[in-house]
């Protein structure tokens, strides 16, 4: 029984190079992001579990003496059990949720329930056990994204950066904290739809294509070359080439196929103030990233972001490389998380 608040917190992901390439077989870099997901666990004594996530709406409540009477035999038994489809099933009965539902904010009550009702009843749980909570996490995707690769699990549990390639994960070594300005055109996309049309490209013009997906591979490992460089020794010449890197990734994307007018848009903006920039994850709008040197002056980094939000985008200034999963005290908190904490 939880005696005290427990806060603790997850960074976000951004893919750094390797975009639809990964998709046949070459590397992908996966970065944690700066932008963290905070939990806080409160003790009550209304005999209730309740679940308040502001940022999409969400705010429900159960009975604990009814959960407990639950039969979950249908979870199986041991660490992080595979969820099948029948298990989903199952907790849209919990939860009351018709057959049909599917919309995030369902999914997301439904990670939660199949977490508390299957972490609960395991005797064997362990909050130090990065490797437990990396396993329970993709258990909590595989609810809301069907069959996720382990990419945005694994990078938010351990933090840093790490490579995936033909389905296996290694860790790289901790690199140096990059900073960085996210930016979501808010032009919605189906990634679906982006990777079917490449392969498409692909096999219309395979002499074409697959030399472009070999270079964007390269691409992936010369970028991990260079951020191991800079993890002992960072140097200018260091974030030149990573500049030139990001420029041609996203010219190779572009030739994919997979860019868009509004992420056109974003990296003329942020080149006119010398910055570079490109999309990351599917394209075809969504979000993409810009690099931030450490030299530049806070004037032209506050000239870039005004550039971008006059451009309807929504930005971000942050950092890769962030640590995992942490547990935080209340003193150690942001003001501005901490107000938001106290004001659900």
């Amino acid at each position: 029984m939880l005696s005290e608040v427990l806060l603790v917190s997850a960074p976000g992901k951004v893919i750094l190079h390797g975009e639809h390439a990964v998709v046949h077989g070459k590397a992908a870099l996966a970065v944690a992001l700066n932008l963290r997901t905070f939990l806080r666990l409160q003790p009550h004594s209304n005999e209730k579990v309740g679940l308040n996530l502001p940022n999409i709406g969400i705010r429900r409540a159960w009975d604990v003496a009814s959960l407990q009477l639950l039969d979950t035999s249908f979870l199986g038994h041991g660490d992080s059990a595979a969820l099948t489809a029948e298990h989903v099933e199952k907790l849209k009965e919990v939860a009351g949720f018709p057959e049909d539902c599917v919309d995030p904010e369902c999914l997301a009550v439904l990670a939660f329930l199949y977490l508390y009702l299957s972490i609960c009843r395991s005797q064997r749980w362990t909050e130090e056990n990065l490797e437990l909570i990396n396993k329970w996490a993709f258990q909590g995707e595989r609810v809301i994204h069907g069959n996720p690769s382990g990419v945005d699990n694994t990078v938010s549990t351990w933090g840093g950066a790490l490579r995936y390639q033909q389905g296996k994960i290694s860790s790289l070594k901790r690199p140096l904290a990059l900073k960085i300005l996210l930016i979501n055109t808010k032009v919605p996309r189906s990634t679906k739809a982006l990777v079917a049309n490449v392969r498409s490209r692909l096999l219309k013009f395979p002499e074409i294509v697959a030399p472009l997906l070999t270079s964007i591979d390269a691409i992936s490992l010369e970028c991990e070359r260079v951020l191991g460089a800079m993890a002992a020794a960072p140097t200018p010449d260091h974030y030149l080439v990573l500049e030139e890197l990001i420029d041609m990734n996203q010219h190779h994307l572009n030739a994919l196929g997979v860019g868009h007018a509004s992420l056109d848009r974003l990296c003329q903006v942020t080149m006119a103030h010398g910055l570079h920039s490109k999309l990351t994850g599917a394209g075809g709008g969504g979000c993409g990233i810009t690099l931030l040197r450490p030299d530049l002056e806070r004037p032209e980094v506050e000239a870039t972001k005004r550039a971008l939000s006059n451009c309807g985008f929504d930005c971000w200034e942050t950092s890769i490389g962030a640590p995992g999963v942490s547990v935080h005290t209340a003193t150690s908190l942001d003001t501005s998380v901490q107000q938001a904490l106290d004001s659900l």
